[in-house]
C-alpha cells in the first residue's frame, strides 16, 4: 500500500514545477508588458534599442523583455551654474555664479539630441557667463545683473532649441571682485561720500548765509519805512504847530492894536477939544472892536455868562477848520495795517521776498500845506 501510494506523488512533482515556473513567467511577462508614468513624466519607448513612440502619462502596455523606458520631467528645472573665475573688460578679475531655469519642451529630441541635457546646459552656461563678463566693465558687471540674465538667456536659447529645452531664466546670484578691486572700491566710495558730505555742507552754509542776508535786508527795509513814517508825521506835527503858533500870535496882534486904540480913543476924549479928526486905520480898528464886542464868543442871559458858537470869520481868523483837516491828514497817515506787518514778519521769517512797500499801508506822502499867508491888518467891514 504504501509503495503504491508513492507512485503517484513523484510522478506528479514536475508537473507541479512546470506549472510554477510557467505561472511566474507569465506574472512576469505581465508585469513587463505594464508601464506606468507619471504625470508630469513623458516616457520615450526603445524596442530592441530603436525609438518608437512617446509615451503619455498613465497605464501604457509596450512589448515586454525588449523594451525599455526613458522617462524626462516635463517640469521647471533648476540648475546651479558653479561659480566662474572671469576678467571683465577693464582687467579686474571677479568671481560670478548664477541659477539657470529650463523646461523640457519636447522628449523626444532632448531623448535623441542631447546625451544628458542637465549637463549640458551647465557647461554652456558656465561658458556663455564668463563670455558676458569678459565682454562688460566691472562697475556694469556689479550694477546691470538684469542685462547680464538677459544676455546669458539670449546666448543660451538658440543652441538648448536645437535639443528640445527651453531656458526660462537666467539669475546671476554674486559677482564677487578680488580683494584688491574691493579695497580699491571702499577708497573711491568713501572718497565719493566725503566730497558729497563736503559739498552739501558748502549748500547748506550759502543757503544760511543768502537767508539770514535777505532776512537782514527785509529788516532794515522796515526800519528805513518806519523811520520815514515817523519823520513824516514829526514834519507835520511841527507844521501844525508851527501854523497854531503863527495864528495865535497873528489875533493876539490885533487884540493889542485893539486895545491900544482904545487907550487912544479914551485920551482924545479926555481932551478939551470938540472936533477930531480920526485916521482910516483907527475907525477901521473901532468898528472891528466893537464887531468884536458885539459877537463876542460869550453872551449874557438870565444873569448867567454862555458861551456861544463862534462865527465863520473868526473860526477863519483862529483856523479852527484847517487844524481840524491837518490832524484828520495825521490820523490817516498815522494808520498802520497791523495785518499785512504781521504778514510781512512771518514771510521773513520763512524766508520769503518781501517788496519794499508791502505791509506799511502808507499812500504816497501828502506835501505839506504851505503856511497861509496872514491877513492884511486893514480890513473894511
Amino acid at each position: 500500500m504504501n509503495a503504491l501510494a508513492l507512485v503517484p506523488l513523484q510522478l506528479g512533482d514536475p508537473v507541479m514545477l512546470v506549472g510554477l515556473v510557467v505561472l511566474a513567467i507569465a506574472a512576469i511577462t505581465v508585469w513587463q508588458m505594464i508601464e506606468i508614468v507619471d504625470a508630469y513624466n513623458r516616457g520615450a519607448l526603445t524596442v530592441f534599442g530603436e525609438y518608437r513612440k512617446l509615451l503619455d502619462p498613465g497605464l501604457n502596455i509596450v512589448p515586454p523583455f525588449v523594451s525599455h523606458v526613458h522617462t524626462f520631467d516635463m517640469r521647471t528645472q533648476t540648475l546651479d551654474v558653479p561659480s566662474q573665475e572671469a576678467i571683465t573688460r577693464d582687467n579686474s578679475p571677479v568671481t560670478a555664479d548664477a541659477v539657470v531655469y529650463i523646461r523640457v519642451m519636447d522628449a523626444k529630441r532632448a531623448f535623441l539630441e542631447v546625451e544628458d541635457y542637465q549637463r549640458a546646459v551647465s557647461n554652456l552656461a558656465q561658458t556663455t557667463l564668463r563670455a558676458v563678463i569678459g565682454d562688460m566693465e566691472l562697475d556694469d558687471t556689479l550694477s546691470r545683473r538684469e542685462m547680464i540674465n538677459e544676455r546669458i538667456r539670449t546666448e543660451l536659447d538658440e543652441p538648448t532649441d536645437e535639443w528640445g529645452i527651453r531656458v526660462e531664466s537666467v539669475e546671476v546670484r554674486e559677482v564677487t571682485p578680488s580683494q584688491g578691486v574691493k579695497g580699491a572700491m571702499e577708497q573711491q566710495t568713501s572718497a565719493e561720500r566725503r566730497r558729497r558730505a563736503m559739498i552739501l555742507e558748502a549748500q547748506g552754509e550759502r543757503r544760511s548765509a543768502v537767508e539770514k542776508a535777505e532776512g537782514d535786508k527785509q529788516s532794515e527795509i522796515i526800519r528805513a519805512q518806519g523811520e520815514k513814517q515817523s519823520q513824516i508825521l514829526e514834519a507835520q506835527g511841527d507844521a501844525i504847530s508851527t501854523v497854531l503858533r503863527a495864528r495865535s500870535a497873528e489875533s493876539m496882534g490885533e487884540r493889542a492894536i485893539i486895545d491900544m486904540g482904545m487907550d487912544t480913543l479914551k485920551e482924545i476924549g479926555q481932551s478939551e477939544s470938540t472936533t477930531f479928526v480920526l485916521p482910516q486905520e483907527l475907525t477901521s480898528m473901532v468898528g472891528r472892536y466893537g464887531k468884536h464886542l458885539s459877537g463876542s464868543d460869550v453872551s449874557i442871559g438870565d444873569g448867567q455868562l454862555e458861551s456861544l458858537e463862534f462865527d465863520d470869520e473868526t473860526r477863519e481868523l483862529i483856523g479852527l477848520d484847517d487844524i481840524a483837516e491837518m490832524i484828520g491828514e495825521i490820523d490817516a497817515e498815522a494808520e498802520v495795517d497791523l495785518e499785512a506787518m504781521e504778514q510781512q514778519a512771518k514771510a521773513i521769517q520763512e524766508g520769503k521776498d518781501v517788496g519794499p512797500g508791502a505791509g506799511m499801508g502808507s499812500e504816497a506822502e501828502p506835501e505839506p500845506e504851505s503856511e497861509p499867508e496872514p491877513e492884511p491888518d486893514s480890513r473894511s467891514e
